[in-house]
């Protein structure tokens, strides 16, 4: 059925691989060459009640499985997603437009970590029991789970994020209906292919694809499915606020941001500098966590720009799989104009483009989505494009000059997922880190994560928190049993 160009992403429901019901499909498009080059399930209503009845049957048995054997489960997942990490990250690329090299050192490894932490967490994850000493009582609390849970990933990090909330699931005894972003569907089509390799019984994990209007508000709208995990953007996360709080279901949201990042004059200039690259563009700006919104103490403020200009500059757009490519395609063409009208809009609230803020003609792709890395000098934090996500290749730089001025520019933003400070002041530090509103603190680095720590944000950022424990504990009920004894 499947040819290079004909590519058929088909549901993964109860253990094989099934078209929709109602036959209906959706165009899938390569961003790097803006050509469609496959077609996409678009499930309706019909198939989540009959995968949501699958994962229901396959409950009684995967909630009483032993955790040693799903803990065997999960790790032998992780093992056929690092067996197949060439073939994934090339699908990667292909499906998002980001470079290959970045899939394949990142987004797949890290798709095969979550699975292999999981499948260890579990084995940890333990009941808690209280002695009521002088009442002659006990206390213990069961983590039981709850049944069949919702995961709907984004599409900016497809694998990478499916499986950071397909994992935890299904680890606590869970089934599960996921649906990927229907952007990009492609890996989470492949995963389908090595559960069943790895032995997981069919039920447990449903993979179902289609519009977010359609699949997506089935997923919410089913009296089954007890829990929804989501990330994705804020007003998504709204309408799914509405739509489950009358239904009483267990929500986790990790929404947008608008991270600041703070640099001192005392700050490791050139291990900032670096970083900074980094956080500004790694996957063509399209992280929730990418410090869009510089600021900068003012005596460094005029080397900092050139400086950081200068790199920006540097860094190549070209086709995924070329080598030399630093950026490569925004995920789609709606995208790609939605940012473009962020850089357009700059000068009338006082934005100077320092560098970049052009689409980008590759070579034999030229219908493919690719801008420039853009730099946008800016005079005041309340502008659009210091309030709102822009998601793309665009950051703004603004000067500081005080610890009070910058705390105020970075907590004035209805976001609070993360911030990035850079200083050798341990003082600083600590007053900033216990003052900024977000739920993750970087201190002289960026993106360095430990599978252990909470993951989520405050304010418009998110609800909950994801990872280690705290996810376990999402994806669980505690009962607790009171025994009196003589």
């Amino acid at each position: 059925m499947n040819t290079q160009d004909n590519i058929i992403i088909q549901n993964y429901s109860n253990g094989s691989y099934k078209n929709p019901q109602s036959n209906a499909w959706i165009d899938n498009y390569e961003p790097a060459s803006g050509k469609v080059y496959g077609k996409i399930a678009n499930s309706n209503a019909q198939d989540i009640q009959e995968a949501t009845a699958f994962a229901k049957a396959a409950f009684t048995t995967w909630s009483t499985t032993t955790i040693d054997e799903r803990s065997r489960i999960l790790l032998k997942i992780a093992d056929g997603i690092e067996n197949r990490l060439q073939e994934l990250a090339e699908a990667e690329s292909r499906d998002n437009g980001k470079p290959v090299s970045l899939a394949k050192n990142v987004d797949i490894p890290r798709a095969a970590s979550n699975f292999r932490f999981f499948g260890h967490a579990i084995t940890q994850f333990a009941s808690e029991s209280h002695e009521s000493v002088g009442l002659q009582a006990i206390n213990f609390t069961l983590r039981k789970p709850i049944g069949v849970v919702g995961c709907i990933s984004p599409w900016n990090l497809p694998l990478y994020l499916f499986t950071w909330k397909i994992a935890p699931a299904i680890a606590a005894g869970n089934c599960v209906i996921a649906k990927p972003s229907e952007v990009t569907p492609m890996t989470a089509f492949l995963l389908g292919e090595i559960c069943t390799e790895a032995g997981l019984p069919p039920g447990v994990l449903n993979i179902m694809h289609g519009l977010g209007t359609t699949t997506g508000q089935a997923i919410l709208e089913h009296p089954e499915i007890k829990a929804i995990s989501f990330t994705g953007g804020t007003k998504t996360g709204e309408h799914i606020a509405r739509t489950c709080a009358p239904k009483f279901k267990k929500l986790s949201l990790e929404l947008g941001g608008k991270n600041p990042n703070i640099i001192f004059t005392d700050c490791d200039y050139d291990l900032m500098l670096n970083t900074t690259i980094r956080s500004s563009f790694a996957n063509q700006g399209q992280i929730c966590l990418c410090g869009s919104r510089i600021f900068v103490e003012r005596p460094l403020y005029e080397k900092f720009k050139k400086d950081f200009i200068t790199r920006v500059k540097g860094l190549t757009v070209a086709h995924p799989a070329s080598a030399k490519a630093k950026l490569g395609a925004l995920v789609s063409k709606s995208h790609l104009e939605k940012v473009q009208s962020y850089i357009a809009q700059a000068p009338e609230e006082g934005g100077i483009i320092l560098c970049g803020g052009n689409q980008v003609i590759v070579e034999g792709y030229e219908n493919g989505y690719y801008l420039e890395p853009t730099v946008i000098e800016v005079q005041s934090n309340s502008c659009k494009l210091n309030q709102e996500e822009i998601f793309g290749p665009v950051v703004t730089i603004m000067p500081f000059d005080t610890e009070e001025d910058v705390l105020s520019y970075a907590n004035d933003v209805t976001y609070g997922l993360s911030a990035t400070l850079w200083t050798k002041d341990i003082d600083r530090t600590m007053r900033m880190s216990n003052t900024l509103q977000a739920g993750i603190v970087w201190v002289n680095t960026w993106m360095m994560r430990d599978l252990r720590t909470p993951f989520g944000g405050v304010k418009a950022s998110g609800v909950g928190r994801e990872g280690g424990f705290e996810a376990l504990r999402f994806c669980t009920e505690p009962k607790n049993v009171c025994i009196k004894y003589t």
